[in-house]
Formats: C-alpha cells, structure tokens, sequence
C-alpha cells in the first residue's frame, strides 16, 4: 500500500493550484485517486447527495465513520479529510477530540475538518494539540446556514479576516472558502500560510473543490457555481432502462449470462 499524502504535504502546496473533491464510497474514491486527485473530502453532503436529507444537520458520526472508511479503502494513497457532522464538536474541546478520534481510529481519516472561525479556534486547537489534523471551514457553514443566514455569497470582509486569522493561528494545516467573494477569497489566501481551498469563491485560492456528484452529473440540483464534467445520471437512467427492457422481453439473461458460464469477478 502506498504512504499517504499528509497535512504537511498539503500545506506545502500553497501557492499551487491542485484539486480536491468529496467521495463518500470505495468506487469513486478509487476513480478519483486513478484520476491524480490525491486530495479527497468525505463531506457530510453525503447527507443530501448519498443519504437523501434535505440538509447535512441529520448526518451522524456513524455515517462519517462508515463513509470515510469506506472512501480511505478505496483510495489508499491519497489524503482523506473527513467532515465532523453537525452537534459532534461545538460543546467542548473534549466532545470534539473524542468524534475526531472516532474519525481517525475507524473513519479512515487522515484529517479532519469542522465549520467556523473565531469561535471554533479553541476546538481546532485541541483537536491538533491531540495530534489529528484539522482543515477549516470558512464562508458559508452548511451546517447552519439552513437556520440562520443562508445559502448567499458571504462578503464580510473584516469578519473573515479575523476568521482566517483564527484558525490559521489556531493551527489548521488548511481552509475550505464556501461562497465567499471573490476578492476577499483572494486576500485571505494572500494573508495566511495555509492553503485556502475555494468552492464557489473564485479562481485565486490555493486550491478548489467540488463535490463529485455535481462534477459527474449524479445530482439534480447543483448550485450554479459547480461545473458538470459528465452526464453519468442521464447514462445510468438510460442503462437501467434497457436491462429493465431485456428482463421484460426475456432478452436478458442470455446463455453467456448463466451460472454455467462462471468467469472471474464472480460475486456471491
């Protein structure tokens, strides 16, 4: 098994521009990895994306755990942040050392990232005091967005600075920038150390993001910053489709497709 990319790794990658995108299972994790993509977010968006929620809030540390093993199996070089789900850290520094290390021990992880500023330094600092890297989270808060501000481009500068200051401090190795404006992305990535990682905040930070199912066209409802590299939705619909056609007219299965016939990749 190769070694993994590390946080110090990535760190050292500021200024370069290198992709990252979610995966949630063994398969595309593979595919991502085959890809050169050796950066992969296992986002708790599985919750909508993968599970069916209408918001990431309902996603448990059990689904982070299972899905970044998964992913961290399938993809076994490449670097696996894992996303501590809503209610897992915000109490104390001890509630979120204990889900982090939930995280690394059975979640496969490698890393770890969590939502907020100036008021989550104190957990990113003990959760890198316990030895487990964390990568910050800027901008729009999925978690919270939905029962405070919203899903809208964040353009409060001095806010942000501070923000980006305090996690930068705090000893984040990295930090995801959701949706904020373009220009003030740039500064933040021009003002701090660490890689900043762009999703829906312009061309000038270190790296970006993209969730996978918008980059294959597996997701109906995109936001409009994504950009959709394949129509894998549309394709597998078609597919299903015609094996439902073949079953229907006996077609399928044919001769060659009889137990008789046992070839490799048989599965049980």
């Amino acid at each position: 098994m190769s070694r993994r990319i590390t946080a110090a790794e990535i760190t050292s990658r500021k200024g370069a521009a290198f992709p990252v995108v979610t995966a949630y299972d063994a398969p595309f994790a593979r595919c991502a990895q085959a890809a050169g993509i050796d950066v992969i977010l296992v986002g708790d968006s599985l919750g909508m994306v993968v599970l069916g929620y209408e918001s990431t809030t309902a996603v448990e540390l059990a689904d982070m755990v299972r899905h970044g093993a998964a992913a961290a199996r399938g993809a076994q070089s490449a670097h696996v942040i894992v996303d501590l789900p809503f209610a897992t850290y915000e109490a104390s520094d001890e509630l979120a050392i204990a889900s982090s290390g939930e995280l690394v021990k059975r979640g496969g992880a490698s890393s770890v990232k969590l939502e907020g500023g100036t008021s989550a330094a104190s957990r990113i600092r003990a959760i890198v005091g316990a030895g487990i890297p964390v990568c910050a989270h800027l901008g729009v808060l999925p978690q919270t967005a939905s029962l405070g501000s919203g899903f809208r481009l964040r353009r409060e500068r001095d806010r942000l600075l501070r923000d980006a200051d305090a996690v930068a401090e705090a000893g984040a190795f990295a930090v995801v920038l959701e949706m904020v404006e373009d220009g003030i992305a740039a500064e933040i990535t021009r003002r701090i150390a660490i890689p900043t990682i762009g999703i829906g905040s312009g061309p000038h930070c270190d790296g970006q993001v993209l969730v996978l199912h918008d980059v294959l066209g597996l997701y109906p409802d995109s936001p409009p910053f994504a950009k959709q590299y394949a129509t894998l939705g549309a394709a597998a619909t078609e597919a299903l489709s015609a094996y439902a056609a073949d079953v229907r007219s006996r077609a399928f299965p044919a001769a060659r497709q009889t137990a008789a016939h046992e070839g490799n990749g048989y599965r049980p």
